[in-house]
């Protein structure tokens, strides 16, 4: 999951699988900006439960870094470059894994956070250049009313679907955009700020990484444990909103 390829192709998971000498494995790109994480974390799951793979890396890796424009501040202090991966494999154990996902788009609000140069439909140019599309273009509170309530309505969405409420859950992962929207989203949930992982002040918005990179910190300090019942949230540009649901199986 990336924004950020190296280039537009070969992929960056063949540059991946060269590199790392996986050999034997196959596999691409997943464009979901924001959402890229848990939308890969979704397909590996279902490929690896349908018994298609026996194991998946999904990786959330963005350099937002280059396609920010350093004049705007009211984006470029927003972002941050990052890395997180998680290997997926088949459970022994019913009660471990990922137990359910809630994924959908909503394109209406898509020109509210986008890049609009570098594609087919605007390829570089000197008029791109010079109109500095390249870069990050972003309707900050329209992204934040969305986010708030559509991060809130798959969760709870979620939630209802596997007759559980707030107080089944042990950590409630978000994506880290904004301290604000995850803390107004929990708290429509009813989600005490206690179960809520927040680290957006260390490494910014790292677009697909924030969420991998948040697990690992939940894990490294002792709150993600064995057995917990893990929401994790997210809202990308697109609009792409994705959720799963897992119970911690390490």
């Amino acid at each position: 999951g990336t924004t950020t390829p190296d280039m537009l192709f070969p992929s960056t998971a063949c540059l991946v699988q060269h590199k790392i000498g996986a050999t034997r494995a196959w596999g691409y790109d997943l464009f979901a900006a924001c959402s890229g994480f848990t939308y890969a974390l979704t397909t590996a799951a279902q490929m690896v439960s349908n018994g298609g793979s026996r194991h998946a890396l999904v990786i959330g890796a963005d350099v937002m870094s280059s396609i920010i424009d350093y004049t705007d501040r009211t984006t470029c202090v927003i972002f941050g470059d990052g890395a997180g991966a998680a290997v997926v494999e088949a459970s022994g154990h019913r009660d471990t894994g990922s137990t359910a996902s809630e994924n959908y788009v909503d394109a209406r609000g898509g020109e509210w956070l986008c890049m609009p140069g570098g594609g087919s439909l605007r390829p570089a140019s000197k008029d791109t250049v010079d109109q500095r599309l390249h870069y990050v273009k972003q309707d900050g509170q329209a992204v934040f009313k969305f986010a708030v309530r559509n991060t809130e309505e798959a969760c709870r969405r979620i939630l209802q679907r596997n007759n559980l409420n707030a107080d089944n859950i042990d950590l409630l992962v978000s994506h880290q955009a904004n301290r604000r929207i995850i803390l107004s989203a929990a708290a429509k949930l009813g989600v005490p700020e206690e179960k809520v992982v927040i680290n957006i002040e260390r490494f910014g918005n790292t677009t697909a990484a924030t969420i991998p990179l948040a697990l690992n910190d939940a894990v490294c300090s002792g709150r993600l444990k064995k057995g917990d019942l893990v929401l994790l949230g997210s809202v990308g540009a697109g609009f792409t909103v994705g959720t799963v649901l897992l119970r911690w199986g390490i």
